[in-house]
């Protein structure tokens, strides 16, 4: 039986998943409905008054975005969203860099990035270049003395996401990015999993650095990629057309989209640092309630190097599945939502360590702004019964 909360009715179903997708702020969907309804006009359209007005307020949501990141607005290209602002960082920047008799073909990145990431290395490799896939450690962090002994091959492109999407935890850009550049290679980072949650600034080096919008309580459907100006990166753009975002993404530009992007971005940059320590304190509240009824659960991934809101954890003796099964008013995932249709169990937990049965009784945990205390003392008492009540399952 679950336990009777009597604030159920208002928490059910309790989102923890916030790796996945988050709620759109209320304050961001305000900012982006006049701009579906009432000013409409595409930001193309410069002859008259509501095309110009749409223009600008792409251009004031470009300097939000370009602000969060330490950018200047001219560095931001508006995309759909990270996937394809990975795809035209990195084969934009190997197609480039081919076309233009660029003899370098090593590219490197790390075995537990974003799935989006591996299959454009993975299309590189048919397009002539040469991946390299570093393996992390234990804790989930690349050792940067293997990112300096890879680049001991001259190497055209490192691609390191700063945040991991499965286990929270945070790569250390700044000396990572120190021996890139160092090397003469540029780097590009999938930043999806930290803009908006911890503080990261392109001038620590990064070339190229992907965001999306429902990562950080803007819409979905909208993302951006920064590319350097100076010194300039050369992308090839993907696909032709009318030449928008510098030619590097032609389309008609989704205003109320973009618009809620940059209201995102303002919120969270404005909110980081207090939104990140109540973020703490809702984990290690449900952290602890766990440890003390199920002796036996493990956290995967550095707690040190991690993001606020997520937690990774590997139950004892009964399957992530089961766990879920048990639990049908509480929101979360055993691993990245772009894979959540694979049956294999998760790379990213493999690659650090863990056995597929470990793996297969692990669940992601993802604490977010609109997380309540009670949603976390719901869910704490839901999973204690729910593998209380898988574990008697198991063994009857």
């Amino acid at each position: 039986m679950m336990p009777n909360d009597p604030h159920a009715g208002s928490i059910r179903p309790a989102y923890l998943d916030n790796q996945a997708t988050t709620r759109c702020d209320p304050r961001v969907l305000a900012a982006m409905l006049p701009w579906f309804s009432e000013a409409y006009g595409n930001p193309a359209s410069a002859e008259h008054e509501m095309g110009r007005a749409a223009a600008g307020a792409v251009n004031r949501a470009r300097a939000q975005v370009a602000s969060l990141i330490g950018a200047d607005s001219k560095e931001i290209i508006f995309t759909s969203g990270a996937t394809e602002s990975n795809n035209i960082a990195i084969k934009g920047a190997t197609r480039y860099a081919r076309a233009a008799g660029d003899p370098r073909r090593r590219i490197v990145t790390l075995v537990t990035e974003h799935k989006c990431v591996l299959e454009c290395f993975a299309d590189a490799a048919e397009e002539g270049f040469d991946p390299l896939f570093l393996p992390v450690r234990p804790d989930g962090l690349l050792d940067p003395e293997r990112l300096r002994e890879a680049l001991a091959v001259p190497t055209l492109l490192v691609s390191i996401m700063a945040v991991n999407n499965e286990t929270g935890v945070i790569q250390d850009l700044p000396a990572l990015t120190a021996i890139t550049k160092r090397a003469g290679a540029l780097f590009h980072t999938d930043a999806a999993q930290a803009t908006g949650k911890i503080p990261i600034a392109v001038g620590w080096g990064i070339d190229l650095l992907s965001l999306s919008g429902h990562k950080l309580y803007g819409p979905k459907g909208i993302g951006a990629l920064y590319v350097r100006r100076r010194p300039r990166v050369r992308l090839s753009p993907l696909f032709s057309g009318g030449g928008q975002e510098r030619g590097l993404r032609s389309g008609t530009l989704p205003a109320p989209l973009i618009v809620g992007l940059g209201e995102a971005c303002r919120c969270a940059q404005e909110e980081m640092e207090q939104e990140r320590d109540r973020l703490l304190h809702l984990r290690d509240r449900l952290l602890s309630r766990l440890r003390a009824a199920i002796p036996g659960l493990q956290v995967n991934g550095s707690m040190e190097n991690r993001i606020a809101g997520n937690v990774n954890i590997t139950f004892p003796d009964v399957t992530a599945a089961a766990i879920m099964a048990s639990a049908p008013d509480l929101c979360v995932s055993t691993g990245s939502a772009c894979s959540s249709a694979a049956i294999e169990p998760s790379y990213v937990l493999r690659a650090l360590g863990l056995s597929r049965a470990e793996a297969a009784r692990t669940l992601r945990i993802g604490i977010g702004r609109f997380t309540s205390p009670a949603d976390i003392d719901y869910a704490a008492a839901v999973f204690i019964a729910a593998h209380r009540q898988a574990l008697e399952l198991a063994e009857a």
